[in-house]
Protein backbone atom coordinates (compact mmCIF):
# COMPACT_ATOMS: atom_id res chain seq x y z
CA UNK A 1 0.00 0.00 0.00
CA UNK A 2 1.43 3.03 -1.24
CA UNK A 3 0.09 6.70 0.55
CA UNK A 4 -1.98 7.57 -1.76
CA UNK A 5 -3.57 4.67 -2.12
CA UNK A 6 -4.12 4.76 1.58
CA UNK A 7 -7.56 6.32 2.34
CA UNK A 8 -6.47 7.98 5.28
CA UNK A 9 -3.57 9.53 3.90
CA UNK A 10 -0.28 8.41 5.08
CA UNK A 11 1.72 9.02 8.25
CA UNK A 12 5.57 9.51 8.76
CA UNK A 13 6.50 8.45 12.21
CA UNK A 14 9.88 9.92 13.34
CA UNK A 15 11.51 8.01 15.80
CA UNK A 16 9.87 4.26 15.26
CA UNK A 17 12.30 2.13 16.66
CA UNK A 18 12.17 3.97 20.51
CA UNK A 19 9.68 2.67 22.79
CA UNK A 20 6.71 5.20 21.86
CA UNK A 21 7.50 5.57 18.76
CA UNK A 22 7.31 1.40 17.47
CA UNK A 23 4.07 1.03 19.41
CA UNK A 24 2.55 4.19 17.55
CA UNK A 25 4.14 2.26 14.47
CA UNK A 26 1.99 -0.94 15.46
CA UNK A 27 -0.88 0.74 16.20
CA UNK A 28 -1.25 2.98 13.18
CA UNK A 29 -0.28 0.08 10.67
CA UNK A 30 -3.18 -1.70 12.68
CA UNK A 31 -5.73 1.15 11.62
CA UNK A 32 -4.80 0.23 7.64
CA UNK A 33 -2.90 3.44 7.78
CA UNK A 34 0.13 3.76 5.55
CA UNK A 35 3.26 4.31 7.70
CA UNK A 36 6.64 5.85 6.88
CA UNK A 37 9.18 5.43 9.16
CA UNK A 38 12.73 7.59 9.56
CA UNK A 39 15.32 5.47 10.87
CA UNK A 40 18.74 6.50 11.23
CA UNK A 41 20.58 3.81 9.74
CA UNK A 42 18.23 3.32 7.30
CA UNK A 43 17.49 -0.68 6.57
CA UNK A 44 19.20 -1.97 9.33
CA UNK A 45 17.27 -0.49 11.87
CA UNK A 46 14.35 -0.78 9.52
CA UNK A 47 14.76 -4.55 9.68
CA UNK A 48 15.07 -4.81 13.14
CA UNK A 49 11.40 -2.80 13.51
CA UNK A 50 10.15 -5.51 10.69
CA UNK A 51 10.58 -7.69 13.05
CA UNK A 52 9.48 -6.58 16.07
CA UNK A 53 6.06 -6.22 14.56
CA UNK A 54 6.02 -9.10 12.93
CA UNK A 55 6.61 -10.53 17.00
CA UNK A 56 3.65 -9.01 17.51
CA UNK A 57 1.48 -9.80 14.96
CA UNK A 58 1.47 -6.61 13.10
CA UNK A 59 1.26 -7.08 9.41
CA UNK A 60 3.79 -4.58 7.92
CA UNK A 61 3.19 -4.57 4.19
CA UNK A 62 2.02 -0.79 4.78
CA UNK A 63 5.17 0.04 6.42
CA UNK A 64 7.89 1.82 4.29
CA UNK A 65 11.71 2.34 5.79
CA UNK A 66 13.92 5.65 4.78
CA UNK A 67 16.64 6.72 6.22
CA UNK A 68 17.13 9.98 7.94
CA UNK A 69 18.92 12.41 10.09
CA UNK A 70 17.02 14.30 12.49
CA UNK A 71 20.17 16.86 13.47
CA UNK A 72 19.77 17.54 9.94
CA UNK A 73 18.11 20.28 7.87
CA UNK A 74 15.10 18.60 5.84
CA UNK A 75 15.75 14.70 7.67
CA UNK A 76 18.97 14.18 5.91
CA UNK A 77 16.48 12.73 3.11
CA UNK A 78 17.72 11.63 -0.25
CA UNK A 79 16.26 12.77 -3.35
CA UNK A 80 14.43 9.59 -3.87
CA UNK A 81 12.95 9.42 -0.29
CA UNK A 82 11.64 13.18 -0.75
CA UNK A 83 9.83 12.22 -3.38
CA UNK A 84 8.11 9.01 -2.02
CA UNK A 85 6.99 11.11 1.37
CA UNK A 86 5.50 14.32 -0.51
CA UNK A 87 1.72 12.71 0.17
CA UNK A 88 2.37 12.41 3.87
CA UNK A 89 -0.33 13.85 5.81
CA UNK A 90 0.66 13.21 9.18
CA UNK A 91 3.96 13.56 11.04
CA UNK A 92 4.50 11.60 14.40
CA UNK A 93 7.73 13.08 16.06
CA UNK A 94 8.53 11.00 18.86
CA UNK A 95 12.41 11.06 18.83
CA UNK A 96 13.80 12.16 21.55
CA UNK A 97 17.25 11.42 23.65
CA UNK A 98 16.04 10.41 27.14
CA UNK A 99 19.01 9.90 29.21
CA UNK A 100 20.57 11.63 32.70
CA UNK A 101 23.40 13.07 32.54
CA UNK A 102 23.77 14.21 29.58
CA UNK A 103 25.41 17.19 28.26
CA UNK A 104 23.91 20.03 26.98
CA UNK A 105 24.50 20.31 23.43
CA UNK A 106 24.45 16.66 23.21
CA UNK A 107 20.63 16.90 24.47
CA UNK A 108 20.22 19.53 22.21
CA UNK A 109 21.12 18.47 19.08
CA UNK A 110 18.37 15.75 19.15
CA UNK A 111 15.65 17.84 21.73
CA UNK A 112 15.79 20.77 20.30
CA UNK A 113 17.38 21.00 17.11
CA UNK A 114 16.37 18.00 15.66
CA UNK A 115 12.18 18.77 17.03
CA UNK A 116 12.93 21.89 15.20
CA UNK A 117 14.07 19.93 11.85
CA UNK A 118 11.35 17.60 11.88
CA UNK A 119 8.95 21.25 12.53
CA UNK A 120 10.30 22.65 9.36
CA UNK A 121 9.95 19.16 7.35
CA UNK A 122 6.23 18.85 8.22
CA UNK A 123 5.44 22.81 7.53
CA UNK A 124 6.87 21.62 4.00
CA UNK A 125 4.63 19.10 3.43
CA UNK A 126 1.65 20.28 0.55
CA UNK A 127 -0.49 17.94 2.26
CA UNK A 128 0.25 18.17 5.93
CA UNK A 129 -3.33 17.11 8.44
CA UNK A 130 -1.29 17.39 11.54
CA UNK A 131 2.23 17.63 12.91
CA UNK A 132 1.92 15.52 16.96
CA UNK A 133 4.47 16.46 18.78
CA UNK A 134 5.55 14.15 22.26
CA UNK A 135 7.18 16.00 25.11
CA UNK A 136 6.36 15.27 28.80
CA UNK A 137 4.07 16.01 31.15
CA UNK A 138 6.24 18.27 33.18
CA UNK A 139 7.26 19.96 30.28
CA UNK A 140 3.72 21.49 30.03
CA UNK A 141 3.54 22.39 34.45
CA UNK A 142 6.90 24.36 33.80
CA UNK A 143 4.83 27.36 31.75
CA UNK A 144 5.17 28.50 28.45
CA UNK A 145 8.82 29.36 27.68
CA UNK A 146 9.32 32.47 24.61
CA UNK A 147 11.53 31.15 22.43
CA UNK A 148 14.45 32.19 21.31
CA UNK A 149 14.98 31.59 25.33
CA UNK A 150 17.12 34.69 26.41
CA UNK A 151 20.21 33.26 27.37
CA UNK A 152 20.83 33.83 30.96
CA UNK A 153 17.32 32.22 31.32
CA UNK A 154 18.23 28.95 29.20
CA UNK A 155 21.45 28.87 31.45
CA UNK A 156 19.52 29.34 34.80
CA UNK A 157 16.86 26.44 33.32
CA UNK A 158 19.76 24.44 32.36
CA UNK A 159 20.88 24.69 35.98
CA UNK A 160 17.65 24.00 37.64
CA UNK A 161 16.68 20.97 35.32
CA UNK A 162 19.42 19.72 34.07
CA UNK A 163 20.18 18.78 30.22
CA UNK A 164 17.07 16.18 29.25
CA UNK A 165 13.83 18.01 30.97
CA UNK A 166 15.73 21.43 29.93
CA UNK A 167 15.99 20.38 26.40
CA UNK A 168 12.45 19.00 26.26
CA UNK A 169 11.15 22.28 27.78
CA UNK A 170 13.33 24.48 24.95
CA UNK A 171 12.66 22.12 22.61
CA UNK A 172 8.72 22.15 23.29
CA UNK A 173 8.85 26.19 23.04
CA UNK A 174 11.14 25.92 19.69
CA UNK A 175 8.09 23.94 17.94
CA UNK A 176 5.36 25.61 18.81
CA UNK A 177 7.30 28.62 17.81
CA UNK A 178 7.94 26.97 13.95
CA UNK A 179 4.40 25.96 14.23
CA UNK A 180 3.08 29.60 15.05
CA UNK A 181 5.63 30.73 11.56
CA UNK A 182 4.97 28.23 9.30
CA UNK A 183 1.20 27.51 10.11
CA UNK A 184 1.85 24.16 10.46
CA UNK A 185 -1.08 22.75 12.75
CA UNK A 186 0.64 21.27 15.73
CA UNK A 187 -0.52 19.28 18.75
CA UNK A 188 2.01 18.63 21.37
CA UNK A 189 1.29 15.27 23.55
CA UNK A 190 2.52 15.37 27.11
CA UNK A 191 2.64 11.83 28.02
CA UNK A 192 3.52 10.59 31.93
CA UNK A 193 5.74 8.44 32.60
CA UNK A 194 5.29 5.76 30.07
CA UNK A 195 5.04 2.16 31.66
CA UNK A 196 4.68 -1.36 29.54
CA UNK A 197 1.84 -2.81 27.79
CA UNK A 198 -1.51 -2.98 29.88
CA UNK A 199 -2.21 -6.41 28.07
CA UNK A 200 1.68 -8.19 28.84
CA UNK A 201 3.73 -5.62 30.36
CA UNK A 202 5.95 -5.59 27.90
CA UNK A 203 8.02 -2.28 28.49
CA UNK A 204 11.44 -1.62 26.33
CA UNK A 205 12.35 1.51 28.44
CA UNK A 206 14.30 0.77 31.53
CA UNK A 207 15.27 4.30 32.69
CA UNK A 208 13.55 6.82 35.18
CA UNK A 209 10.48 4.95 37.48
CA UNK A 210 11.79 1.72 36.17
CA UNK A 211 14.89 2.28 37.71
CA UNK A 212 13.13 2.38 41.08
CA UNK A 213 11.62 -1.01 40.51
CA UNK A 214 14.57 -2.25 40.21
CA UNK A 215 16.00 -1.18 43.02
CA UNK A 216 13.01 -2.41 45.01
CA UNK A 217 13.59 -5.54 43.27
CA UNK A 218 16.87 -5.50 44.43
CA UNK A 219 16.58 -4.65 47.82
CA UNK A 220 18.15 -1.30 47.50
CA UNK A 221 15.21 0.85 48.37
CA UNK A 222 15.43 1.73 52.21
CA UNK A 223 13.60 5.20 51.35
CA UNK A 224 11.73 6.69 49.04
CA UNK A 225 12.15 10.74 48.28
CA UNK A 226 9.10 12.65 48.45
CA UNK A 227 6.25 12.89 50.31
CA UNK A 228 2.31 10.65 51.64
CA UNK A 229 1.07 12.76 48.59
CA UNK A 230 4.44 12.84 45.64
CA UNK A 231 2.36 12.06 42.93
CA UNK A 232 4.00 10.26 39.74
CA UNK A 233 1.67 9.33 37.17
CA UNK A 234 1.59 7.09 34.66
CA UNK A 235 0.22 6.20 30.86
CA UNK A 236 0.38 2.73 29.77
CA UNK A 237 2.30 2.51 26.41
CA UNK A 238 -0.81 1.09 23.86
CA UNK A 239 -2.92 3.62 25.74
CA UNK A 240 -0.69 6.19 24.40
CA UNK A 241 -0.23 4.78 20.99
CA UNK A 242 -3.77 4.33 20.90
CA UNK A 243 -4.20 8.21 21.68
CA UNK A 244 -1.70 9.55 19.68
CA UNK A 245 -3.18 7.72 16.33
CA UNK A 246 -6.26 9.59 17.32
CA UNK A 247 -5.21 13.16 17.27
CA UNK A 248 -5.03 13.89 13.74
CA UNK A 249 -8.56 12.41 13.45
CA UNK A 250 -10.12 14.77 16.35
CA UNK A 251 -7.86 17.99 16.84
CA UNK A 252 -8.52 20.95 14.53
CA UNK A 253 -7.01 24.21 14.66
CA UNK A 254 -3.53 25.75 15.02
CA UNK A 255 -2.06 24.33 18.38
CA UNK A 256 -3.69 21.47 20.68
CA UNK A 257 -2.03 20.16 23.93
CA UNK A 258 -2.98 17.17 25.83
CA UNK A 259 -1.44 15.79 29.12
CA UNK A 260 -2.24 11.96 28.73
CA UNK A 261 -1.97 10.31 32.14
CA UNK A 262 -4.03 8.06 34.22
CA UNK A 263 -5.18 10.43 37.16
CA UNK A 264 -6.41 6.82 39.07
CA UNK A 265 -1.89 6.42 39.63
CA UNK A 266 -1.65 5.74 43.25
CA UNK A 267 0.21 8.55 45.12
CA UNK A 268 4.17 7.61 45.10
CA UNK A 269 4.33 5.84 48.53
CA UNK A 270 1.22 3.70 47.87
CA UNK A 271 2.30 2.79 44.22
CA UNK A 272 5.35 1.52 45.12
CA UNK A 273 4.29 -0.27 48.22
CA UNK A 274 1.97 -2.58 45.75
CA UNK A 275 4.64 -3.24 43.76
CA UNK A 276 6.71 -4.38 46.75
CA UNK A 277 3.33 -6.48 47.86
CA UNK A 278 3.24 -7.75 44.27
CA UNK A 279 6.87 -9.20 44.14
CA UNK A 280 7.34 -10.05 47.52
CA UNK A 281 9.84 -7.51 48.54
CA UNK A 282 10.02 -4.95 51.56
CA UNK A 283 9.02 -1.56 50.63
CA UNK A 284 10.61 1.50 51.76
CA UNK A 285 10.38 2.23 55.52
CA UNK A 286 10.56 6.14 55.45
CA UNK A 287 10.39 8.71 53.09
CA UNK A 288 12.92 11.78 52.90
CA UNK A 289 11.52 15.40 52.10
CA UNK A 290 13.03 16.05 48.18
CA UNK A 291 14.67 19.37 49.71
CA UNK A 292 17.01 17.36 51.84
CA UNK A 293 17.69 14.61 49.44
CA UNK A 294 18.93 17.90 47.31
CA UNK A 295 21.59 19.08 50.07
CA UNK A 296 22.89 15.18 50.57
CA UNK A 297 25.32 13.72 48.36
CA UNK A 298 24.53 11.45 45.72
CA UNK A 299 26.85 9.13 47.05
CA UNK A 300 24.98 8.87 49.99
CA UNK A 301 21.66 8.59 48.67
CA UNK A 302 21.89 6.98 45.36
CA UNK A 303 19.57 9.33 43.65
CA UNK A 304 19.76 10.73 40.06
CA UNK A 305 19.65 14.77 40.82
CA UNK A 306 17.64 15.33 37.79
CA UNK A 307 14.76 12.44 38.72
CA UNK A 308 14.12 15.17 41.72
CA UNK A 309 12.02 17.49 39.95
CA UNK A 310 9.70 14.89 38.74
CA UNK A 311 9.02 14.17 42.57
CA UNK A 312 5.95 16.79 43.22
CA UNK A 313 2.65 16.44 44.80
CA UNK A 314 1.32 18.45 42.09
CA UNK A 315 -1.72 17.37 40.04
CA UNK A 316 -2.62 17.97 36.31
CA UNK A 317 -5.31 18.87 33.97
CA UNK A 318 -6.08 16.03 32.05
CA UNK A 319 -9.41 17.83 30.70
CA UNK A 320 -8.60 18.24 26.90
CA UNK A 321 -6.95 14.48 26.69
CA UNK A 322 -9.94 13.02 28.66
CA UNK A 323 -12.17 14.77 26.27
CA UNK A 324 -10.91 13.49 22.85
CA UNK A 325 -10.10 10.00 24.32
CA UNK A 326 -14.04 9.90 25.42
CA UNK A 327 -14.73 10.79 21.69
CA UNK A 328 -12.69 8.48 20.42
CA UNK A 329 -13.95 5.84 22.46
CA UNK A 330 -10.55 5.36 24.68
CA UNK A 331 -10.20 4.38 28.04
CA UNK A 332 -7.19 3.61 30.25
CA UNK A 333 -6.95 0.31 31.29
CA UNK A 334 -6.99 -0.54 35.15
CA UNK A 335 -3.81 1.34 36.20
CA UNK A 336 -3.09 -1.27 39.17
CA UNK A 337 -3.07 -4.24 37.42
CA UNK A 338 -1.04 -2.15 34.48
CA UNK A 339 1.58 -1.59 37.46
CA UNK A 340 1.74 -5.11 38.58
CA UNK A 341 2.51 -6.68 35.19
CA UNK A 342 4.77 -3.93 34.11
CA UNK A 343 6.73 -4.75 37.02
CA UNK A 344 6.95 -8.49 36.90
CA UNK A 345 7.68 -8.12 33.32
CA UNK A 346 10.78 -5.43 34.15
CA UNK A 347 12.10 -8.50 36.35
CA UNK A 348 11.72 -11.06 33.76
CA UNK A 349 13.30 -9.05 31.34
CA UNK A 350 16.33 -8.21 34.03
CA UNK A 351 15.61 -4.55 33.54
CA UNK A 352 17.08 -4.64 30.17
CA UNK A 353 20.27 -6.17 30.62
CA UNK A 354 21.06 -9.13 28.72
CA UNK A 355 22.47 -12.45 29.56
CA UNK A 356 26.68 -12.27 28.99
CA UNK A 357 26.93 -13.38 25.78
CA UNK A 358 23.52 -12.86 24.91
CA UNK A 359 22.44 -10.86 22.09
Amino acid sequence: MTFRESGAGGALVVGATGFVGRWLTAELLGRGRAVAVAVRGGAGRGGELRGWLREHGVDDQGLMVVGADITRPDLGLDEEDRERLEAVRDVFNAAALFRFGLGREEARRANVDGAVNVARWAAARPRLRRLVHVSGYRVASEGRLAYPVPAKELDALYRRLGAYEASKLEGDAAVRAVAAETGAPLTAVHPATVIGHSATGEAGQYIGLAEMVRDLWAGRLPALAGSRRTFVPVVTVDHLARFMAAVPEYDEGAYRAHRVLDDATPPLPELVGLLARHLGVRPPRVTVPVGLVRRLPRALTGVEPETLSFLSEDRYDTSSADALAKEAGLSHPPVEDALRLWAGRLVADRFGVRPEGGR
